[in-house]
């Protein structure tokens, strides 16, 4: 079935829904006025309040719906739009394509913060009347890919605009959010089961017809890149993907919970760094089989399907590889990203750094914050009124490791002499730095190629590993004492936090 033809009939399935809704609309209507007539105030009622739900549903939809058509093609306040004089080279690269393509090229270009590179178009009529065209382009995809990469990616996007997919996309896309919402809203009465029924039928064709256009425009890319450029770029974007959701979850996120942020530059730079860094692993990921998952109401066809539906695609005359990073087709690109981090992410009153400076400002602030936590746990056990480093090392040295260590860890099992020592060395190197770093004689440093590490200044007289060693054993306790005394390391109770209070990091 052409795929036109597919996303027709998946405009008119979704216009035959409401068609249905009006009429079951209609029907409890009519069967309000027919108890009323027959004196049948309960049903009358139960009928005229179905009545009501269903109406809301109808109108909200539609609401969106109408809406959905005005919205593709706008361009946001927060966008930064890539003008055709400030990056004359993308803006050559996408009419090559749109002409290759044999169709009009985007009004407007904007920068994105996520993973991605979509098409859409302010189409009218449900996408009878075309409108202005707009291409979005993720920064962490242009940090990862090369030039002869994001050729292709572009090539696909110019593909689903030669074959009008943006007209009708915009309406088949927001029609199942819209059907799904509509459903929900009813759920739980008869015209809600009914219209489930046909929603079902209506999103798996509306599915279809949405991997059908991925597909078809997986040729345009195989033709203007070639194919093992092609492929590669398609490989690489859920590389990247997980690439971009490990720097959130491991880098952005710990500063954020602790009340602090990079710096809007730094927000996608600390990316770059990281994929400069990672390179190892990144290709560890590249060298995993892609996804092979499937599902009737997947908009995207899996990856493997995808790649070897290139296969078949001629490649007689494929584009020179261009190996340059694709960064360098938009001059002042990471100064444009800075400016997108700036308007799209919510710093509030989160203390800014540069990363070098970040890192160990954070990791201080929550390693304080678990070391207060330790230390108040410390003084119930040991009845003193506050708690410290000191505090810990009495306990060990009154053979009380084992009480800290079920204080600390309750569920732990504490007749398992590995485990307690476990956490015994854990506790002991919580305390041990957050007195070096509160002292001034250590610091955290930040890397991108793996956690955060603790560095003393002089490492001869602050070698933690056997100090800790040391004041694991009741026997040894003094010696640590002394060690960490001529590392200037201070063993009292540190005063209270009085500024930010960090959570742990998960570092």
């Amino acid at each position: 079935m052409p795929t036109a033809f597919r996303a027709l009939l998946s405009v008119l399935m979704l216009v035959g829904f409401f068609v249905l809704a009006l009429a079951l609309l209609v029907g409890c209507g009519a069967v309000a006025v027919l108890a009323v007539q027959h004196h049948s105030g309960a049903a009358a009622l139960k009928f005229g309040l179905l009545t009501v739900v269903v109406a809301a549903g109808i109108v909200t939809a539609l609401v969106r719906v109408a809406r959905s058509e005005r919205a593709a093609g706008k361009v946001d306040a927060d966008d930064i739009v890539v003008a055709p004089e400030s990056a004359p080279e993308l803006w050559a690269l996408v009419r090559e394509l749109a002409d290759v393509a044999g169709t009009r090229a985007p009004d407007t270009i904007v920068l994105a913060p996520d993973v991605n590179a979509a098409v859409s178009e302010e189409s009218r009529l449900l996408g009878l009347v075309g409108g202005r065209r707009r291409l979005v382009v993720g920064v962490p995809l242009v940090q990862g890919l090369t030039v002869g990469q994001l050729r292709s990616v572009l090539g696909h996007e110019m593909g689903h605009y030669s074959n009008a997919h943006t007209r009708l996309a915009p309406v088949a896309y927001r029609g199942r959010v819209v059907v799904g919402e509509t459903v929900t809203r009813l759920e739980g009465n008869v015209v809600g089961w009914l219209l489930r029924q046909y929603a079902k039928a209506y999103l798996a064709v509306s599915a279809a017809v949405s991997r059908a256009q991925e597909l078809e425009a997986d040729r345009l890319s195989v033709q203007v890149a070639g194919r093992r450029v092609a492929q590669d770029a398609l490989r690489e974007a859920p590389v990247l993907g997980a690439a971009w959701s490990f720097y959130e979850e491991r880098y952005l996120a710990p500063a954020w919970s602790s009340g602090y942020a990079t710096t809007p530059g730094g927000f996608f730079g600390g990316f770059a760094r990281l994929l400069a860094a990672r390179t190892d692993e990144l290709a560890r990921l590249r060298g995993q089989e892609p996804p092979t998952a499937r599902s009737p109401w997947d908009s995207h066809p899996p990856v493997d399907r995808r790649l070897a539906a290139m296969e078949s695609v001629p490649d007689d005359a494929p584009a020179p590889t261009d190996d340059r990073p694709a960064s360098a087709l938009v001059p002042r690109f990471d100064e444009l990203a800075a400016q997108l981090a700036g308007r799209v992410v919510a710093f509030d009153d989160r203390v800014q750094l540069d990363w070098d400076a970040l890192v160990p400002e954070f990791m201080a602030a929550t390693t304080r914050a678990d070391a207060e936590a330790l230390y108040a746990t410390a003084a119930r056990v040991a009845q003193v009124p506050a708690g410290g480093p000191g505090t810990i090392l009495d306990l060990v040295q009154d053979g009380r490791a084992q009480d800290l260590v079920h204080a600390v860890a309750p569920d732990a099992p504490s007749d398992d002499p590995g485990v307690v020592d476990d956490v015994l060395r854990q506790v002991l190197a919580l305390a041990v730095r957050e007195a070096a770093v509160r002292a001034g004689v250590a610091r955290w440093q930040g890397s991108w190629s793996g956690p955060a590490s603790f560095v003393a200044q002089d490492a001869d007289r602050l070698d933690v590993d056997r100090l800790l060693s040391l004041a694991a054993d009741p026997s040894t306790v003094a010696d640590a004492r002394a060690g960490l005394a001529g590392a200037s390391v201070d063993l009292a109770a540190p005063s209270r936090t009085t500024g930010r209070v960090a959570a742990p990091a998960g570092r």
